[in-house]
């Protein structure tokens, strides 16, 4: 340990390292439950890429595991310390280095917050669409780890699809560039793709290069009350086949709408049984709003109301961005299922989820970026009481099990984490296990990257 801190601050300036074991136990776990956290040796703040560069140097000699964190947000335990560890948390290389209108790209380290970000690019009347629930907090750098997305997914993506270049820190200090500037490149494999979701486990993150899109119109939204989780789905489903491209389609089920409701008195409608949000930001999302009510009249909607103004749409918005928050105020825990299914099995999904919930007794409530068939389950749970933590554990895996039954996969943004990695092994087969996990000792031979994650 003094050999490690005495190495550690030969290249690091005042205030970068955290050695009181009250505060470096707070950097212990990201949000997720039931995920096993370790007691971190110490964490280093590093500001430059060679400060990045001299922690790995000195874990790599050291064989110390390094385990990298931005705003800990996640939902998967992906950034979970391990005993022993350096935490390497990047919150302070936190700025935007450039923002270029002509070639449509920002440069930024990876401690940028999302929504920091997004306004910064706003002035230039340009967008970056990724926009995950905790975009206020979370960070580029998680954002990239993780391979998140966001309630915009349905119209323009997810963060893999607005990386084109990366700078990163390999496990033994060397510093790797990837993909390009360009708004084209094949040169070579896809390295960029490779560690968009990687979790850490292949290398540090210091530097991205992100594709902007021009800012689109405000968009309208409206909200659908249908009687049952089936015929929302429906409705979404001929949204889709009738080929519209809303920039929002999302779902909330009962419990969460009663949730929300509870917890910001929204005035969200009680009676439904499953609230469908749908949104344009085309030039004309008045008749594009028009045409999906009638899509969602036909499918069976006890009441179809569009938002007059953008300022209506964002609190329809705001509503749906608080799901979770309400949801985690049902019980004393919560475990964020993040499961995705075709969107032609949606329906299947929610229905069966509540009959999970029916199975163990337990509250789930559910909230989905409808238009990706990208579910989240939340299961409510007293972690004090022995036998409902059991039970909400045993949920899990059974709504994990029902994706993968329906032809969907276990995580669509969350990650992998500590919490999913033993379903992974069950969805990739031991074919694909084995040459991930080739790849994985081909950048870090010495397995000091995250471990314990993923695989």
């Amino acid at each position: 340990m003094d050999d490690l801190l005495e190495r550690l601050r030969t290249g690091l300036p005042d205030g970068a390292l955290i050695t009181d074991p009250d505060v470096t136990a707070s950097y212990g776990r990201d949000m997720a439950s039931f995920c096993d956290a370790g007691t971190p040796a110490v964490v280093v703040l590093p500001r430059t890429v060679e400060e990045v560069q001299h922690v790995m140097r000195t874990a790599t000699a050291l064989r110390v595991p390094v385990v990298p964190q931005g705003a800990r947000t996640g939902l998967s335990g992906a950034a979970n310390a391990s005993d022993g560890c350096i935490v390497l948390s990047l919150t302070r290389m936190d700025r935007i280095l450039e923002i270029n209108p002509v070639d449509r790209i920002a440069v930024v380290e990876p401690g940028v917050v999302n929504a920091t970000l997004s306004r910064a690019v706003n002035e230039h009347g340009l967008y970056y669409p990724p926009d995950p629930s905790s975009w206020e907090t979370c960070t580029i750098g998680g954002n990239i780890g993780t391979a998140s997305g966001g309630l915009c997914c349905v119209k323009y993506g997810v963060t893999a699809e607005y990386v084109l270049g990366l700078t990163v820190v390999l496990a033994d200090g060397r510093l790797l560039n990837t993909g390009r500037r360009t708004a084209k490149g094949v040169a070579g494999y896809d390295l960029t793709r490779l560690f968009v979701g990687s979790e850490g486990s292949l290398g540090i993150v210091v530097e991205a290069v992100l594709a902007l899109k021009p800012q689109p119109p405000a968009q309208l939204v409206l909200a659908a009350e249908f009687p049952s989780a089936r015929t929302a789905c429906d409705a979404v489903c001929a949204i889709m086949e009738r080929g519209h491209t809303p920039s929002l389609l999302e779902i909330m089920d009962r419990t969460t709408v009663h949730a929300v409701n509870k917890l910001a008195n929204m005035g969200l409608p009680e009676s439904t049984e499953a609230l469908l949000l749908c949104a344009f930001d085309t030039s004309d999302p008045v008749a594009d709003l028009a045409a999906v009510a009638g899509l969602c009249e036909a499918a069976g909607a006890s009441e179809v109301v569009p938002a007059d103004t953008a300022a209506e749409s964002e609190l329809l918005l705001q509503a749906r961005r608080l799901s979770l928050t309400a949801l985690e105020t049902v019980k004393s825990a919560t475990m964020i299922d993040d499961v995705c299914v075709p969107r032609s099995r949606l329906g299947e999904m929610i229905e069966g989820t509540a009959a999970v919930a029916a199975k163990y007794d337990l509250t789930i409530g559910v909230c989905a970026h409808a238009g990706d068939g990208n579910t989240h389950p939340v299961v409510c749970f007293d972690h004090l009481d022995p036998d409902e933590s059991r039970r909400a554990r045993e949920s899990f895996d059974e709504i994990m099990a029902l994706g993968l039954e329906l032809g969907g996969t276990i995580t669509g943004e969350h990650g992998v984490g500590v919490l999913k990695k033993e379903w992974l092994a069950r969805e990739l087969g031991p074919v694909a296990l084995e040459l991930q996990r080739g790849i994985r000792e081909t950048f870090d031979p010495l397995g000091i990257l995250n471990p314990g994650k993923l695989f």
